[in-house]
């Protein structure tokens, strides 16, 4: 499979942490038929405390039913091995080639479709809504969301693009998609609508 965890300074991928105190375990997919992001974060409290990301990656020379079975079948494996309480996926964005955002969704319905086999519920975020919720403005960079993520989860290096999409949508589920109301951001200042 293309199941690839990332795992900042050598931590197990898999070792989550001591859930002393009941935490929710959340599972962000960011989808897509090339490159799936997923990542695995529990919220305690107000505190998120990272688990596990990685990206699934499908053989391009494949046909696609192949392809969305590497998603679906690799993200059942995630949710087997990281067992989370809620995913939180991604929407499509209509963009300017229709073919490529109908197998944006196709990829997509793999993802959701691995998740309520597992009779997980699945919550859906906008771009805008995950950007605004980690970074505090909707039109971030990547790069932003990269960096406000590893800083959110006390990493010590960003995770790839997909990843942190991943993780970003889960942070955003974690606080209700309602932005920077939830978040802990002692020793951060906004500046220019950020946090620095």
């Amino acid at each position: 499979m293309g199941l690839r965890p990332f795992s900042p300074g050598g931590q197990p991928a898999w070792g989550s942490p001591a859930r002393a105190v009941r935490a929710l375990r959340i599972l962000g997919v960011d989808p897509g038929l090339r490159i799936t992001g997923f990542g695995v974060i529990d919220k305690s409290g107000q505190q998120l405390v990272y688990v596990t990301s990685g990206c699934i990656r499908t053989n391009e020379a494949a046909e696609l039913p192949e392809r969305l079975k590497t998603i679906l079948d690799s993200l059942s494996e995630v949710i087997a091995d990281g067992e989370p309480e809620h995913v939180a996926v991604e929407k499509v964005f209509v963009n300017v080639n229709p073919q490529s955002t109908l197998l944006l969704g196709q990829a997509r319905g793999a993802a959701i479709c691995a998740a309520v086999s597992h009779g997980l519920p699945v919550h859906e975020y906008t771009a805008l809504q995950v950007k605004q919720a980690v970074v505090g403005n909707g039109h971030a960079r990547k790069e932003q969301v990269q960096e406000m993520v590893k800083r959110l989860l006390r990493l010590p290096a960003a995770p790839s693009a997909d990843a942190a999409d991943a993780l970003a949508c889960a942070i955003c589920h974690a606080h209700g998609g309602l932005g920077l109301g939830g978040f802990a951001t002692s020793g951060l200042r906004m500046r220019s609508g950020r946090l620095a």
